[in-house]
């Protein structure tokens, strides 16, 4: 009967200690909201042709608990592709989206860019930035919406100024799409996406892995590349800021939040 009840409370502890050790894994995951739900502090704006946080024609706002991207004040689009920078740069990382797309293109905007927006990651700095520069250099997450009825890819990847290697081989086209899902109208829509310093990014769409790529890189034709090239040469890139998009189609972030696997790592 002894070794019957110590074998009991011995199974009770062991239990007991998986659970607490379940639960300790769980609070481990420290996600940080980048986007509080009350205004733009913390971030930072760059518009094409308007200097560094001149919010030209009030194009990024905050209502209803929202992050907009809106053209009402716009008469037509004229290229003012426009980001907005959150002030920390991070480099091993998960970041998840709440996004939709709401309404019309804005007259003049480019065709490709219809329900088109993005997450900008490793981008350069907004003070970096020239007047009348259209992207950061950087690894664009491509969110697309569909148009109701053709399919259409989101979280492709895109790639301003700089390349990734992609099943092994160095890989210099500029959008190249995913395996996900279409997602028409104006449904709200959860992204993710893991970087891994310089070594790897992979998208997730509903916790199914839809592309992911290795050596996120500077690509030595691109213009600015002098200019961002470190002093140790190295075109790897390992850290840098993150940006959403504004390219002519209104959408809206719900939630924008972030996990610091650097941080993570040290516990």
């Amino acid at each position: 009967m002894k070794r019957l009840r110590l074998n009991a409370f011995c199974f009770g502890a062991i239990l007991l200690a998986l659970v607490s050790c379940n639960q300790s894994n769980t609070k481990k995951e420290n996600w940080i909201q980048l986007f509080n739900g009350k205004d733009l502090s913390d971030w930072n704006i760059k518009i094409k042709g308007s200097p560094l946080n001149e919010n030209f024609k009030n194009t990024f706002r905050v209502e209803d608990g929202l992050l907009k991207v809106r053209y009402d004040q716009y008469e037509k689009f004229d290229g003012h592709f426009g980001h907005i920078f959150y002030k920390k740069a991070y480099s091993h990382y998960k970041i998840r989206v709440e996004y939709r797309f709401v309404g019309d293109q804005l007259t003049g905007g480019p065709g490709w860019a219809y329900r088109n927006s993005g997450i900008m990651l490793h981008g350069q700095s907004p003070e970096s930035i020239e007047l009348d520069q259209d992207f950061p250099v950087s690894i664009e997450v491509q969110l697309l919406g569909g148009n109701g009825k053709d399919e259409r890819s989101t979280l492709n990847v895109c790639t301003p100024g700089t390349n990734i290697v992609l099943t092994g081989s160095l890989w210099t086209t500029h959008c190249t799409n995913s395996i996900s899902k279409t997602y028409h109208g104006d449904q709200w829509v959860t992204a993710e996406v893991e970087v891994q310093g310089d070594s790897l990014i992979r998208h997730t769409m509903e916790g199914k892995t839809v592309l992911q790529y290795t050596k996120p890189q500077l690509d030595p034709t691109e213009k600015y590349y002098a200019n961002l090239l470190p002093a140790n040469g190295n075109i790897l890139l390992s850290k840098g800021t993150i940006s959403l998009q504004s390219e002519s189609h209104s959408i809206d972030f719900r939630k924008v939040e972030l996990l610091d696997l650097d941080t993570q790592n040290l516990k």
